[in-house]
């Protein structure tokens, strides 16, 4: 035993020692860091880039260790509660409303608490942390997400700490099953199965799921499963995770016209009619005559009201207001048109006859959500590890230079209130652009060939 133990060592002592300043640096970024400090922030994430930058090439064909190093990373945060998003009081609050039996969409927090309050434990402490703006709203998280708050706050005792304890281990489960349906994908579309690393040892999706309870990777479990039995050629079976991971989370639904080159028209009307009933079954114990209305409110802002970290939008708004508009009136019809323009991509990228293989369809999907992310008003930070996680299965890097540029936009959260900086979205932004028209011209390929996902094609 002494004699293995000696052996491993010599054999891995750089990767432990790597693993071991983590498991600090996770620490401190968990337990001591305040969002306001910027340069702290940033540097630890730096830091932890470049950790994880070298595990995997030290270690990517060790499957126990890098798992065992995102667990082990992971479980640092276990007890910490999330310091850079206070979401987490919202879910914990809708949870617990679910299990007192009462409707999440029904009312705002706001008009829950001038009616003396719902009867559950902090509720007051929960109102407190989640702030104004999401006490003013009614809730924007779908049905199944709901239903996971509500699962959380039980096996929590619906205590705040108990809570976020659920919500952690639900979030690690689901990455664990994005590492085992993820390599089980790259096998199936001939590609190395390490890069599935690239998300599970990416400090964003550590710290923005395990960290701070984004529930993005419990949608991306639902995701990535669907997609595996897609590709295995067992659409049927894809009905109920797919629907999931929109109940989650809504942006699966972009996905769904890219599937009908993927399937064919047969079994892709069978396949959203089985998406559609599931999610009929999930959003009607929730459903009461208003919910359109409710939901649709809170929706609209993010398309209308919400700006930070855009790229083209604010380059758009420049010039609009430049030219005499009034940023309120310009983000409320810039809004209008991200949807639009995003539908007439996915339509054209479905005419692309590549996009038939499961081997290319990874790209196309890609191309789609980053259209819609490089429109957007609002990027917050964990909203591009969907995108991450489809360029692993790609040969498109950009992402994993995004994931560590995007972390600069914390930079706007100060003691006094969040005030972004420009030079911070140029330097963020122009390495993005400039890396991916790199990649494009390296490929000798215009913008399909994100579609495509290849870097030579077979005549090659």
């Amino acid at each position: 035993m002494i004699r293995a133990l000696i052996t491993f060592w010599n054999l891995h002592r750089i990767s432990i020692l790597l693993v071991m300043v983590g498991l600090v640096f996770y620490g401190v970024f968990g337990y001591e860091l305040n969002r306001s400090d910027s340069i702290r922030l940033v540097t630890l994430f730096a830091a932890l880039f470049f950790l994880s930058y070298k595990l995997i090439q030290f270690e990517k064909w060790n499957l126990r260790f890098m798992v065992g190093s995102g667990l082990i990373f992971r479980a640092v945060l276990l007890f910490a509660l999330p310091n850079l998003s206070q979401d987490f009081y919202r879910f914990i609050w809708d949870g617990n409303l679910i299990l007192e039996g009462l409707n999440p969409y029904l009312l705002t927090p706001d008009e829950w608490m001038t009616r003396g309050g719902p009867a559950f434990p902090a509720a007051s402490e929960l109102y407190q942390g989640m702030g104004s703006l999401s006490g003013a709203h009614y809730s924007n998280y779908p049905p199944v997400n709901q239903y996971f708050f509500a699962l959380c706050a039980y096996l929590g005792g619906q205590t705040i700490l108990g809570s976020v304890i659920s919500m952690r281990v639900l979030i690690v489960l689901a990455d664990l099953g994005i590492v085992y349906f993820g390599r089980r994908i790259l096998k199936k579309i001939n590609r190395a199965p390490h890069l599935i690393f690239w998300y599970f040892l990416n400090p964003l999706v550590i710290i923005e799921l395990t960290g701070n309870l984004h529930f993005e990777g419990v949608m991306l479990f639902f995701f990535v499963l669907a997609m595996f039995l897609i590709v295995s050629g067992k659409w049927f079976l894809a009905v109920i995770p797919y629907a999931f991971s929109i109940g989650i989370k809504l942006i699966p639904l972009l996905f769904l016209p890219l599937l009908l080159p993927l399937l064919g028209w047969k079994k892709v009307s069978g396949f959203y009619m089985g998406v559609a009933l599931v999610l009929g079954v999930m959003l009607y114990p929730l459903y009461f005559p208003e919910f359109s209305d409710h939901y649709s409110q809170t929706l609209r802002l993010w398309f209308s009201n919400f700006e930070f970290n855009a790229s083209i939008y604010n380059l758009t708004e420049l010039v609009a207001v430049s030219q005499g508009a009034k940023p309120w009136e310009f983000i409320k019809q810039y809004g209008a048109i991200i949807p639009v323009i995003t539908a007439a991509t996915t339509l054209i990228v479905c005419t692309h006859p590549i996009v038939r293989l499961s081997k290319y369809w990874f790209g196309a999907a890609l191309l789609v959500i980053c259209v819609y992310y490089f429109l957007a008003t609002t990027v917050h930070p964990w909203y591009i590890i969907f995108p991450l996680l489809l360029s692993t299965f790609t040969n498109f890097r950009f992402m994993y230079l995004w994931s560590a540029t995007i972390v600069l936009s914390y930079m706007a959260y100060g003691v006094e209130g969040v005030e972004e900086r420009p030079w911070v979205l140029v330097v963020e932004y122009t390495a993005v652009f400039g890396f991916l028209i790199y990649e494009i011209i390296r490929n000798k390929r215009n913008l399909s060939a994100i579609a495509k996902n290849q870097v030579r094609t077979p005549a090659d």
